[in-house]
This record gives structure tokens, C-alpha cells and sequence, in this order.
């Protein structure tokens, strides 16, 4: 019994259209929908006006839920005359230089830690369960451990945010680096590179776009590390603010400090994705 070849069977075809072909292979047109940065916004107007409705129609007691013009109002307030002795721009200050401080430590430490993890058996047999033991554990559990070691400063402060960071950067870091294209790395020892140059021109690079989204990922666990550290012994700080307005239950400016580590966070996120735009455009294109 002789089998017909795909190449011999005759081509059928019905107004103009192979009869073989698929839907799915068929070109789609592009759908001209919304865009996501609409209905975003969209989204926000009506979290706005659903809180405005409660508060207008005191759903909701104010004790409770301040209206976002109560909130406002305090905003201008606390900006002009401050609260617990510091303006809102000295309380911004003091967060982010803890904030920063910390990502800067633990991209000094993350980033060699996960390359080593990535590159060496050792390396990973070495940091990889230090890394999975440190990860699950809230701030809050070994803060009082930091207290004991390094005292009540800034130190212990910039620790508790650095430990929080450190797991998402050097695991991101790891995960690039074994995600390097192992033709780059061929390639680049045909033409005699070292370890160490392999590492700097290929290695790093091709794991980029993986460490900047482990910032993003730390810049997070550290606003959310933030509040914790500032309990202890602080003086200024976003997070001290609004643990000291929530003893006094000054809710307006609990929610006003909520409201403005989410702007931060926000304006920080869209930040490094231009870095990341602008570094690496080829992410997710390859």
C-alpha cells in the first residue's frame, strides 16, 4: 500500500483560501482596545469616588476613614507645620536615606553573592540555603536580635531593610546568570576570554534586565521593612509618623503617610523601569 506524500495531494482550495491552512495561522488584526494606563486610571477614579461617597454619606466614621479632602488638608498641614516634631519633607528625607542606604548594601552584597551562586557548585552549596533560611523570615522576627547585636542607631535601621532586600537581589542575580545563553559563552571563550571577563562582559550584562527587576522586587520588601525598623528608637521617618499618629488615632495622617509611601514607591518603580529601558531595551525581545 503505497502512502500519498504531503507534497503530492492535491491543493484545495474554496474562495481563495487553502483549504490546509488553520485559523490560528490566519494573520489577526489588531485590536485597537483601551490601553492599560486608562483603564488604570479609570480604576483609581472610582476607588476615589467610592471613598468620597462613603465619607459624604458617613458610611463609614470619620475616626475611622477621614475624607480624601480631610486627608488633603492635613497633607498641606503637616507639609507646612510638620508633625511630631519634623515637616513631611524631613520624614520623606530620613526614609528614603534609610531606604537607599539598605538597596545600596544589599546590591554590594546581593549581586556578587548571587554570581556566585550562579556560576560556582560551591558558591550555590554555600549561599543558597543561607539565602532560602533568611527569606521566609518577617522583619519583625529578627529585629529584636539586630537590637540586642548592633544597638538602637541607624545601623540596626539600615540592617533590618538590608536583610529584607537582600534575598530578592542576589536570588534575581542567580537566576540571570543561569539564564545566560550558553552560545554567548562559548562564543566568548573561542576568542580567549578569561573567567573573569566572561563574567564582566557576558555574564553580567545578559543578567541585567534579572537584577533590576530584583530592585524592584527589594525596593518593596523595603518600604514594607520600613515601618518595622522605624519603631525602634526613631525620631523621623514616614513610618515613625504614622505609628505615632496611629497611637493618637490621627487616622487623617496614618492614611495621608500611607498614601505618599505608595506615591514614592510608585515614582521609584517607573524610575527604574526607564534605567531598565534605557540599559537594556532588549529584555523580553530576544
Amino acid at each position: 500500500m503505497t502512502v500519498t506524500s504531503y507534497s503530492e495531494r492535491p491543493h484545495a482550495k474554496s474562495d481563495g483560501v487553502d483549504a490546509l491552512s488553520v485559523p490560528w495561522s490566519r494573520p489577526r488584526p489588531k485590536r485597537s482596545g483601551v490601553s492599560a494606563r486608562m483603564v488604570s486610571a479609570v480604576t483609581l477614579l472610582v476607588v476615589l469616588a467610592a471613598w468620597t461617597l462613603s465619607a459624604h454619606l458617613q458610611l463609614v466614621s470619620s475616626v475611622f476613614l477621614p475624607s480624601p479632602v480631610a486627608v488633603w488638608n492635613k497633607f498641606v498641614v503637616v507639609t507646612r507645620d510638620g508633625f511630631v516634631d519634623a515637616t513631611l519633607i524631613q520624614h520623606i528625607a530620613a526614609s528614603l536615606w534609610r531606604v537607599f542606604a539598605a538597596l545600596i548594601a544589599a546590591v554590594v552584597v546581593g549581586v556578587p553573592v548571587g554570581l556566585a551562586i550562579g556560576i560556582s557548585t560551591v558558591g550555590r552549596g554555600i549561599f543558597d540555603p543561607l539565602l532560602e533560611f533568611m527569606r521566609p523570615i518577617p522583619p519583625l522576627a529578627y529585629l529584636p536580635l539586630v537590637i540586642i547585636w548592633f544597638g538602637i542607631g541607624e545601623p540596626s535601621k539600615i540592617l533590618v531593610i538590608a536583610i529584607a532586600m537582600l534575598a530578592p537581589v542576589a536570588l534575581s542575580t542567580a537566576s540571570g546568570v543561569r539564564g545566560v545563553s550558553q552560545e554567548r559563552i562559548n562564543a566568548a571563550r573561542s576568542l580567549g576570554a578569561t573567567r573573569m571577563q566572561l563574567v564582566r562582559h557576558v555574564m553580567l550584562p545578559s543578567a541585567l534586565p534579572s537584577i533590576l527587576t530584583g530592585l524592584r522586587i527589594a525596593l518593596g520588601a523595603g518600604w514594607s521593612t520600613l515601618v518595622a525598623a522605624e519603631l525602634v528608637a526613631a525620631t523621623r521617618g514616614l513610618g515613625f509618623m504614622i505609628q505615632s499618629a496611629a497611637q493618637f488615632l490621627v487616622t487623617d495622617v496614618v492614611v495621608m503617610g500611607i498614601l505618599v509611601i505608595a506615591v514614592i514607591a510608585f515614582v521609584l518603580e517607573f524610575i527604574i523601569r526607564r534605567i531598565e529601558h534605557g540599559l537594556v531595551p532588549w529584555a523580553g525581545k530576544e
